[in-house]
C-alpha cells in the first residue's frame, strides 16, 4: 500500500523545506533505511538496541546523506527477534515512546515506519505516536483490512494511549484510468471526510525505481508526477499543523 514509500518521501519533502525530521525504521526488513541510503547491515547499531538494551536514540540515529535536517534510526535483521524478546521486558509497550521522549534534540516531525502486522513493535509505535497516517492503496482489498486496522488502533487508544488519533489518510497507487480507483476514492472520502488529504499519489514508475538507487523520488526525479504529488501531500500535512493540528 506504499507504507514505507510514503514515510520516506514525506520525510524527505518536509526536511527539504527546512523541518527537522526523524525517521524511525521499525520494520525488520529495513526498507525505510534502504530508501534513505542508511547502512543497516548486521552489526550496525539499530532500533533493536534501543528497545532491548536501552541504548539512547541519539547514539543510533544517522544523518541522511545529502538531506540536511533528516535523521534515520535504522532497522537491521536483529529486529526480527525483538517481538519475542519484548514479551518479558518491563513496560514493553512504551519502550519506544520513552526513547523518543528522552532524545536530547527536538524534531518538527517524527515518522515511525511500522511492520506490516500488529505485534509488539507496532504497538510500541502506536503508544509513542500522537497521530496515525494511513496510506490506502486504491484497490478493493485495501479497504477490506481497513476496518480491522482502525479497530486495533482504537484498542491501543482505549488501553494504552488515549491521545492517539487517526489524523491523516493518503490515497496511493491511484490510477485515474480505472473506475475502481475512483470508487475507492469516493468511499474513503465519504467515510473519513477531512482526514483524507486532497493530494493523491498516482501509480508512477519513478516512485518504484527510486529505492533501488537508495533515494527518495524527491531526489531521484524531482520533476516526476510521483515527486510533485508527495510534495503536495507534505505541504498539506505542514499546513494542517500550522492551522492548529498536532502534525
Amino acid at each position: 500500500m506504499g507504507k514505507t514509500t510514503t514515510t520516506v518521501n514525506l520525510a524527505v519533502a518536509l526536511a527539504l523545506h527546512g523541518n527537522r525530521v526523524l525517521v524511525v525504521d521499525l520494520d525488520p526488513q529495513g526498507n525505510a533505511s534502504t530508501g534513505l541510503n542508511v547502512p543497516h547491515h548486521a552489526g550496525i547499531p539499530d532500533v533493536y538496541d534501543c528497545l532491548i538494551d536501552n541504548v539512547p536514540l541519539a547514539e543510533i540515529a544517522q544523518a541522511v546523506e545529502g538531506i540536511p535536517n533528516l535523521w534515520c534510526v535504522p532497522a537491521t535483521i536483529d529486529l526480527a527477534g525483538a517481538e519475542i524478546e519484548l514479551v518479558s521486558v518491563v513496560a514493553r509497550e512504551s519502550r519506544l515512546s520513552r526513547a523518543i521522549t528522552n532524545h536530547p534534540e527536538t524534531f518538527d516531525y517524527v515518522f515511525i515506519d511500522c511492520p506490516p502486522s500488529l505485534g509488539l513493535l507496532t504497538v510500541n509505535a502506536l503508544v509513542a505516536a500522537q497521530e496515525v497516517l494511513i496510506p490506502i492503496q486504491c484497490e478493493y482489498y485495501a479497504l477490506e483490512g481497513l476496518n480491522q486496522l482502525i479497530n486495533n488502533i482504537n484498542l491501543v487508544k482505549q488501553h494504552l494511549n488515549p491521545t492517539l488519533d487517526v489524523s491523516t489518510i493518503l490515497l496511493t497507487m491511484y490510477d485515474r484510468r480505472t473506475r475502481l480507483a475512483d470508487a475507492v476514492e469516493q468511499d474513503v472520502r465519504n467515510h473519513f471526510g477531512d482526514k483524507v488529504l486532497e493530494a493523491v499519489i498516482p501509480r508512477n514508475v519513478r516512485v518504484s525505481e527510486a529505492p533501488s538507487y537508495g533515494q527518495s523520488v524527491m531526489t531521484y526525479d524531482p520533476g516526476s508526477r510521483g515527486a510533485t504529488s508527495y510534495f503536495e501531500a507534505a505541504l498539506e500535512i505542514a499546513n494542517r499543523g500550522v492551522m492548529g493540528g498536532t502534525a
